[in-house]
């Protein structure tokens, strides 16, 4: 049985958004492994942001510092 747990930042992805994840991750798996989706499990796990950490800054720092210039 197949396992998958996405982690995300808690930054408002839509109940649709997260439906394609988890719709997304259970195709890959049918078609790559040919697991059957029946048997496969997918958890998203929404993380705030200030518990989120890249190179040693929480995201939002990381975010400011490399990713606005």
């Amino acid at each position: 049985m197949p396992y998958v747990n996405i982690k995300i930042t808690r930054e408002g992805a839509t109940k649709e958004q997260k439906e394609k994840l988890i719709k997304g991750a259970t195709q890959l798996l049918q078609d790559v492994l040919g697991k059957p989706p029946i048997s496969t499990v997918v958890v998203i796990d929404e993380v705030d942001v200030d518990s989120w950490g890249m190179g040693g800054e929480t995201i939002i720092d990381y975010r400011q510092k490399y990713l606005t210039k």
